[in-house]
Order: C-alpha cells, then structure tokens, then sequence
C-alpha cells in the first residue's frame, strides 16, 4: 500500500509540474515590395493578449481588442505603438509607414501598413523591437518578398535590427 501511494504521488506530482503552460512569444511580419505600385505592402501578425497586455501598459488600462464596443482608438495606439518600434529603412533611407487598418484571425490581430514611393528594392534594413521592452523571450520574425524571391529574419531583444540584400 506504501508503495502504491508512493507512486500515485510522484505521478501527481510530476504531472501537476507540466501544467503550467509555457508561453511563446512571438510575431511575425510579412513584407512584399510591389515593384509596380513601388510600395512595400506589410502585413505583421501579433498575438491579441500580448499587444492588448502592451497597450494597456502604455496608453489606456480599460482598452479592449476584439471587444463589440471597440473604440477607434484602438487603430490609434496600434499605429502609435508600431510607429515608435518597427522601422524600415530601403537602400539607407527611412521609410515611413501608413496604419491602413486591422482584422483579427483567431487570437492574432493583423496590422495593415503601406509605405508608399518606394525606390527600387537593392536592400531593406528592420528593426522591430515590438513587445520587446515587455517580453524578454519576444522574437519577431520578418520575411520579405521581392518577386520570387524571399528572405527572412529573426529579430530578438539582443538582436532588433537586420538587413536584407536584393540583387536587381
């Protein structure tokens, strides 16, 4: 009998050590240069609890994503938020993005921009440090597209900022 209840605790006591969720954190923002229209088109994906966690912090403690009575100032604290963290820079020229908008996808938001009068993709310098200065173990992962050609980046705290090289 010792020994069943000996075993019966070491098995509820390891299991009950798994049921902590780990979290992961992490976004992930698409990047394509339309040559024709000369823009890049930007679609970055973030968790909703983390960026709701975000702007609750910074801006306003009542705000609530993916709420029936959503204000419109949400669009404005996620532009404000994106705007202080995320910077493209095309053949060593900053690059200013506009907030075209947001939709929600299960538990992401996907944030719309645009950067317009693009010069022809050579190379494409990010730096994104969203939810970084909030979550140590953020990653945000960046791929860009130029035609039939695509690269990618791993931006963590240590290491927010990289380049990307196009050949014409």
């Amino acid at each position: 009998m010792k020994k069943l209840l000996f075993i019966v605790s070491v098995l509820l006591i390891s299991l009950s050590s798994f049921t902590a969720l780990h979290k992961f954190y992490v976004s992930v923002t698409q990047i394509e240069y339309n040559q024709e229209q000369k823009s890049l088109q930007i679609i970055s994906r973030i968790f909703i609890d983390d960026i709701e966690e975000v702007l609750r912090k910074r801006y306003d403690e009542t705000i609530e994503l993916v709420s029936e009575t959503e204000e419109t100032k949400v669009d404005q604290y996620l532009a404000k938020y994106l705007n202080q963290k995320l910077t493209i820079t095309v053949n060593g020229e900053e690059m200013i993005f506009n907030f075209i908008g947001k939709e929600y996808d299960n538990d992401l938001v996907l944030c719309y921009l645009e950067v317009e009068n693009v010069p022809p993709l050579k190379t494409i310098t990010i730096s994104n440090q969203a939810l970084m200065d909030f979550f140590d173990e953020q990653q945000n992962i960046i791929h860009v597209k130029k035609g039939k050609k695509r690269k990618s980046l791993i931006l963590e705290k240590e290491k927010d900022k990289g380049m990307l090289k196009f050949s014409e």
